[in-house]
C-alpha cells in the first residue's frame, strides 16, 4: 500500500471509528482499526468483565490485492474467510459502507 492511499485510509477509518459509536456509550463500547502490511482490520473493543482491561474482538479484515480491496469475516477459531457475495472492489470506502449496514448479519451479529 502506497503512502497517500495509506493517509487516505487512516483519514476514512478515524473518521468512522470515531463517530460509529454514540458518544454516551462510549464507556461500554469502541471501535479501533489496526494496519498490517496490505491488511486493515476492524475492531470492537468492550471493557473487561470485572477488569480495567479491554477485550477486543475482530469484526472484519479489508485487504488490499491487486489494486482491490477484499473483504474477511472471522470465524470463531479465529480464521480469515473471504466473503465472497461482496466483490472486490477498488472503493475502499464502498466496501466499509457494506460492512456497516452488513446486510447479511455476518460481523455486527
Amino acid at each position: 500500500m502506497d503512502e497517500f492511499t495509506k493517509k487516505r485510509i487512516i483519514k476514512i477509518m478515524d473518521n468512522y471509528t470515531n463517530n460509529k459509536i454514540p458518544k454516551h456509550i462510549q464507556n461500554k463500547i469502541k471501535l479501533s482499526y489496526k494496519i498490517r502490511g496490505e491488511n486493515i482490520t476492524l475492531v470492537e473493543e468492550r471493557p473487561g468483565y470485572k477488569s480495567d482491561i479491554w477485550t477486543q474482538s475482530d469484526i472484519a479484515q479489508f485487504r488490499l490485492n491487486q489494486g482491490k480491496w477484499k473483504v474477511y469475516w472471522r470465524d470463531s477459531k479465529e480464521k480469515w474467510h473471504f466473503v465472497d457475495d461482496i466483490l472486490p472492489d477498488e472503493d475502499f470506502s464502498k466496501q466499509l459502507e457494506i460492512v456497516d449496514k452488513d446486510n447479511r448479519g455476518i460481523f455486527w451479529g
